[in-house]
């Protein structure tokens, strides 16, 4: 992970905690608001910065300088005028990145309507994808495992595309297994084309990696990470 990393996590129910606990255990700097001083008192302790503040106010959010964070989650539970409202603040303040939590369909259409890209939905997620997607956003699906160990989905890094396996050296320089790849393939259904993924079985060494295919590799957290930032 890069250092100097910076998230603000925006309500810290069950939820967003957890999200900026894990953050900031991966070595991020964590900046915690909400406008419950309980739940900021619950955290203070564990992440670099804890405000209580109303995120519906853009200038209590300038004031904390939010702009300045690689991305901001809004983990808000219950009440989804302040996520909206929340959203066009950190939109207006051009927040590199921002996702937002969604309750619904419905939800999560308005939300794309302001212009939010990333949504999330906790009946998909757990918070732990969530945070090793906020660490490494090219890391699409994993599994955490014991004892340091995940099984991940990563989307294929511009500097390995067009290599063999026995090229990129997974195991040799980066201590990965590669399980397998899923490869996109476009195929023609009635007026439209259509992209679909499949997985190609288990790679030999002279397999190439192509453009938007994904990888699927086996080994320590510290070892996946170090290979994005690498590759990145």
């Amino acid at each position: 992970m890069k250092r100097g990393r910076r998230f603000a996590v925006i309500g810290v129910g069950r939820y967003g905690a957890t999200i900026g606990r894990k953050l900031a255990a991966k070595g991020a700097e964590v900046y915690a608001i909400d406008s419950d001083k309980e739940k900021i008192d619950a955290l203070k302790d564990d992440v670099s910065l804890a405000v209580t503040l109303d995120s519906t106010d853009i200038r209590a959010l300038e004031s904390q300088n939010i702009q300045d964070v690689d991305a901001a989650i809004i983990a808000i539970g219950e009440n989804f005028q302040a996520v909206i409202l929340t959203a066009l603040n950190l939109l207006e303040l051009q927040v590199p990145r921002v996702i937002a939590r969604s309750g619904s369909a419905s939800q999560k259409l308005i939300l794309e309507k302001i212009g939010v890209e990333e949504i999330l939905t906790p009946e998909d997620e757990v918070a732990a994808l969530v945070t090793e997607r906020l660490i490494n956003p090219s890391v699409l699906s994993f599994l955490e495992l014991p004892d340091n160990y995940e099984i991940a989905e990563i989307k294929a890094p511009s500097s390995i595309i067009n290599k063999t396996i026995e090229e990129i050296g997974l195991r040799n320089k980066y201590s990965l297994t590669l399980i397998t790849i899923k490869r996109e393939t476009r195929i023609q259904q009635k007026d439209q084309e259509i992209c679909e993924q499949h997985i190609i079985g288990v790679p030999r060494s002279e397999t190439i990696v192509k453009e938007n295919d994904t990888i699927v590799v086996f080994g320590t957290l510290k070892d996946v990470q170090r290979f994005i930032e690498i590759n990145e």
